[in-house]
């Protein structure tokens, strides 16, 4: 696994600048990125941020916990990542629940069969139908299921 200070000096190498130059260009003090890169420092969560918006890399990038550069705010965008992430493999096919279920069968189908969402499902519609505003759903149905048989 990359850690922060490894992935902080190769997006640093990559951009052509100097320690201090970045130190200068974020209003760092001049040695933090030879601290940050050596790992006698951990950059703060403020810092953190500051690096990867200047690099356009998400804070799990940053950090070496993903191999995606791609920032939330870039997905929910639908724009790309400031370049091609690193391959990811191929997602195994996908598992069938159960060989009986008909074709069309979504997750929340196969998650209402069992039994506990079932019940689970009733005491909470129970509750709701106990409610005042259930109360009042349920006259205003029957008002109108009464009006339509007239």
């Amino acid at each position: 696994m990359v850690t922060m200070a490894q992935r902080i000096e190769a997006l640093r190498t990559e951009a052509g600048l100097s320690r201090p130059a970045l130190s200068s260009a974020l209003g760092f003090p001049k040695s933090a990125f030879e601290k940050f890169e050596t790992g006698r420092q951990t950059p703060t969560k403020e810092q953190q941020e500051r690096i990867a918006a200047h690099f356009g890399v998400s804070l799990f990038y940053l950090r070496g916990e993903s191999s995606d550069r791609t920032r939330q705010e870039d997905w929910m965008n639908l724009s790309g990542p400031a370049e091609d992430p690193e391959p990811r493999p191929a997602p195994p096919p996908p598992k069938k629940v159960r060989a009986a279920e008909p074709e069309g069968a979504t997750l929340l189908d196969a998650l209402l069969t069992g039994r506990q969402a079932q019940e689970g499902l009733r005491s909470a519609v129970l509750e709701v139908l106990r409610s005042p505003e259930g109360q009042a759903l349920l006259a205003q149905a029957v008002r109108r299921e009464l009006e339509r048989k007239k």
